[in-house]
C-alpha cells in the first residue's frame, strides 16, 4: 500500500513513521510539503529512525501535490496553513482583545479555520480526482471543522482523528484499575468538546465508582484539571479542552504557544537529527496545555495520533472490525445534532468505512454548547467557501469565548489585515 502525508515536513511525522516500522503494510511513504527544507530535515530523521528495521517503507519526498496523491491508498492530511508564524499571529491578536488565542478553541480556532478550510477543500477536490478510492485521514486542526468541510467533497472517505478522547479513556481506565481494551466508553460531542459519560465493564457502569472517590478521581490529568467536585456535579468527565469553557475567567493563555513552538522547532530544523527531534518532542509534550494545569502532563509516551491513525488504517485496509472514537458525519447517532454535521463519537470501523454508533442524547447544558459551537463551525465553512465576510463575523461574534460583537469586528479586521490567506473575505 502507498501512504501520502500532506504536511510531510511537519514535526510529528516521525511519530507516524516510527509506528509504521516493521509493520510491512506500507510499501511506500510519500511526504509532501510546500517547504523543501523542512522535508529534507524530516527525511534525514526518518532515515536514522529506519536504520535496522527490516520492513521500513520506502520514503519519497516531493513538493508536487499531484504527484504526492496520485494513485495512493491512504492520505494523512496534516497541513498547517500559515505555519507556526500564523499561529503566533492568531494568539497575539486574540490576546490584544483579551480573549482566548488557543488554536482550536475560540478566536484562535476561528482564525485558523478561516485560513485552513479553503486549502482543505482544494485538497479534497484534488484527492477525489486523482485518488478516488483513497481513504483520507484528517489530522489537520480544527479537526472536526476541517473534516466537515472535506466531507462535502469526499463523503465518508474522509475521517477525522484526535488523540484527546483515547488519552482520556486510557487515563480513566488506569485510575479505575480496569483493562481499557475490555471496557466500553460512552464518549460524545465535537472535537475538543466532548464528554465521557460512562465506562462499562461486563455491563456495569464503573464510572460512578471513580467519581465518588476523590483521591482516585484526582489521580489523573482531567481529575486534577477540573477537580473531583465539578466532575461529580457534571456526572461525566469532560475533554481537557472544556477547561477553557468551564474556567474561562481563571484560564489565561497569554503566553504564546505558537511563539514557543516556533522558536523550539527553529533549532531542530536548523540541525536535524533523530536525537534532537526526540529531545524537542519530549519538551513539547511536557509543556502541552501548561497554561491550564499546575502539574506535569502524565502521558508522555507519544501514543496519540499515530496509534489512532494506524489502527484506523488497518481496519479500513484489512476489514478487521474495531471500535474507535472518530470525527465522522453524525447521521442519527447523536440526537439533537444535524445528520450531516461531523461529531466525535465511538465508531465501528471495517473495510466499509467508519459508522458512528448510536448514543444517548447529551444533557441540555452540553447540547446547548455543542449546538452553539457547531453553528460557529458552520459559519466558518460558509465564510471560507463563499467569501462571505458577514459569515466570518458571525462566527467570531457567536462564539461563547468571544462574547462581544464589537470585539468580534475588531478581531476579524485584525486577522484579515495580518493574514494574506484571508484576502478572499469580501
Amino acid at each position: 500500500m502507498r501512504l501520502a502525508i500532506l504536511g510531510g515536513g511537519g514535526f510529528r511525522v516521525p511519530l507516524v513513521h516510527g509506528a509504521l516500522l516493521d509493520g510491512g503494510e506500507i510499501a511506500e511513504l510519500v511526504l509532501h510539503d510546500v517547504d523543501a527544507g523542512r522535508l529534507a530535515a524530516i527525511e534525514r530523521v526518518l532515515a536514522e529512525q529506519a536504520a535496522g528495521a527490516a520492513n521500513a517503507p520506502r520514503v519519497r519526498t516531493t513538493t508536487d501535490l499531484a504527484a504526492a496523491v496520485s494513485d495512493v491508498d491512504f492520505v494523512f492530511s496534516a497541513v498547517r496553513v500559515g505555519g507556526l508564524r500564523g499561529r503566533r499571529l492568531d494568539e497575539r491578536i486574540a490576546h490584544a482583545e483579551g480573549v482566548l488565542g488557543q488554536e482550536t478553541v475560540g478566536a484562535g480556532g476561528i482564525a485558523y479555520g478561516l485560513r485552513t478550510v479553503p486549502v482543505a477543500v482544494a485538497l479534497a477536490r484534488l484527492i477525489g480526482e486523482l485518488a478516488p478510492r483513497a481513504w483520507v485521514v484528517n489530522f489537520t486542526n480544527p479537526a472536526g471543522l476541517v473534516t466537515e468541510a472535506m466531507a462535502a467533497h469526499l463523503g465518508g472517505r474522509v475521517i477525522g482523528i484526535c488523540d484527546s478522547p483515547v488519552g482520556l479513556c486510557r487515563r480513566v481506565a488506569r485510575a479505575l484499575g480496569v483493562d481499557a481494551a475490555a471496557a466500553k466508553f460512552d464518549y460524545a460531542g465535537l472535537n475538543h468538546l466532548g464528554w465521557l459519560r460512562s465506562v462499562r465493564v461486563g455491563g456495569e457502569d464503573v464510572l460512578p465508582r471513580l467519581l465518588a472517590d476523590t483521591a482516585a478521581c484526582e489521580s489523573f490529568e482531567e481529575g486534577r484539571l477540573f477537580g473531583a467536585d465539578w466532575l461529580r456535579t457534571l456526572g461525566a468527565i469532560p475533554n481537557e479542552y472544556l477547561h477553557y469553557f468551564y474556567f474561562a475567567r481563571e484560564t489565561a493563555d497569554s503566553a504564546s504557544r505558537g511563539a514557543f513552538l516556533l522558536e523550539q522547532q527553529r533549532g531542530f530544523y536548523a540541525n536535524p537529527s533523530l536525537a534532537s527531534w526526540e529531545r524537542t518532542r519530549l519538551e513539547r509534550e511536557a509543556t502541552y496545555m501548561a497554561e491550564t494545569r499546575e502539574g506535569e502532563r502524565d502521558d508522555l509516551e507519544g501514543g496519540g495520533y499515530e496509534k489512532v491513525a494506524l489502527a484506523l488504517m488497518r481496519a479500513l485496509a484489512h476489514g478487521e472490525r474495531t471500535t474507535l472514537i472518530l470525527n465522522v458525519r453524525n447521521g442519527s447517532a447523536l440526537p439533537g445534532v444535524p445528520g450531516d454535521a461531523v461529531v466525535e463519537v465511538p465508531c465501528t470501523v471495517d473495510a466499509g468505512g467508519a459508522r458512528p454508533l448510536a448514543t444517548g442524547p447529551l444533557p441540555d447544558h452540553a447540547l446547548g454548547l455543542v449546538t452553539t459551537v457547531k453553528a460557529v463551525e458552520r459559519a466558518v465553512i460558509e465564510a471560507a467557501t463563499t467569501g462571505s465576510r458577514a459569515a466570518a463575523l458571525r462566527a467570531f461574534a457567536l462564539h461563547p469565548l468571544v462574547g462581544s460583537v464589537p470585539v468580534a469586528r475588531r478581531l476579524l479586521d485584525a486577522y484579515a489585515a495580518a493574514h494574506p490567506e484571508l484576502a478572499y473575505l469580501a
